[in-house]
């Protein structure tokens, strides 16, 4: 789990979106950002929440939020995944697992006994000033909006 909390300096961090583009927290500077992780494009538990997050993307703009998910899926995935739901923020590709790292949220699991690497599925709620908000570690996937506004 991770080991970052609020106010903290929000760790900085760059890679490329689905569409190839350098992202980095810089981007953001002046704005406030959702950056949520989550392990893998396409499955019920991730679907759910990106779904509910593009669903109230209207009402997350309009409280001044900009999105942005990380996982450790290709950029390609990405793609797949974004036009399959029709998701109106960018996805950040992962691959080598530096920001999942970064954020600590990145580490093993237990799944029916079974321990592995994966992602544990995190939102952080950065400010303005790239300070860390509000740390969300049990997301639910089908009102993560509420959480995220909720205060």
């Amino acid at each position: 789990m991770t080991h970052l909390k609020e106010g903290d300096k929000a760790p900085d961090f760059s890679g490329i979106n689905e569409n190839g583009e350098e992202v980095s927290l810089g981007d953001f500077k002046g704005k406030k950002l959702v950056l949520f992780f989550y392990p893998k494009d396409n499955t019920p538990g991730c679907t759910a929440e990106a779904c509910n997050l593009a669903e109230n993307y209207s009402a997350l703009k309009k409280a001044g939020y900009e999105l942005l998910g990380v996982s450790p899926d290709s950029p390609k995935r990405h793609v797949n995944f974004i036009e399959k739901y029709q998701l109106p923020f960018h996805l950040l590709a992962d691959t080598e697992k530096e920001v999942l790292n970064a954020y600590g949220v990145w580490g093993e699991k237990k799944n029916y006994g079974r321990t592995y690497m994966g992602v544990h599925r995190t939102t952080f709620v950065i400010d303005e000033n790239g300070i860390i908000e509000k740390v969300i570690t049990k997301v639910k996937t089908k009102d993560h909006t509420a959480q995220i506004l909720a205060d």
